[in-house]
């Protein structure tokens, strides 16, 4: 099942894109946030009939996969590749951080540069979308707590980041 929102940015609505077609979802689910990303929704989705939706323009915009999420933790580092590339040197620990949720758009929305920004730079990343509470999971039962996955384009500004001592999150949360 591939969840999605479209439409004007702050009036987007859910749909589903089913045989190629992007499907109103709107009249069984008003939105994805936290308050609907769970298992229930995904039950009862697993019983709508796509064939029966309206089908959507589908040069419409595409926004955030997720509204109004709480977090959005990140792993730094996570690849060697990435750490060879960056001249980083490889940790022992994984790297995390959170970038402000203000930071999240659809994948063609335009990339806002802010003022002063010197060494922009872009990363594709895989995200996970958590969809129950979780604490102390053990590796074997994490699959079970996602939701479902969707594509970040990961943007920093990597002066504010390295060059500025403190935390990731001034450079990450662009």
């Amino acid at each position: 099942m591939k969840l999605l929102r479209v439409g004007n940015l702050g009036a987007e609505k859910v749909a589903v894109l089913h045989n190629n077609k992007i499907r109103d979802l709107s009249d069984h689910l008003k939105d994805l946030n936290p308050d609907t990303i769970n298992d229930n929704t995904f039950e009862y989705l697993k019983k709508v009939d796509f064939h029966k939706l309206k089908e959507l323009n589908p040069n419409q915009r595409i926004g955030s996969c997720v509204s109004a999420p709480v977090d959005f933790l990140a792993i730094g580092l996570n690849y060697k590749e990435h750490v060879e590339g960056s001249n980083s040197k490889l940790p022992t620990e994984p790297i995390l951080f959170n970038k402000s949720s203000g930071c999240i758009q659809g994948p063609n929305d335009e990339i806002k540069k802010p003022k002063n920004a010197q060494k922009l730079d872009y990363e594709c990343e895989v995200a996970i979308v958590i969809g129950r509470k979780a604490k102390n999971v053990s590796a074997n039962d994490a699959q079970n707590y996602v939701f479902g996955y969707c594509i970040v384009n990961d943007i920093s500004e990597r002066a504010w980041q390295k060059e500025r001592g403190g935390q990731w999150i001034k450079g990450k949360s662009i």
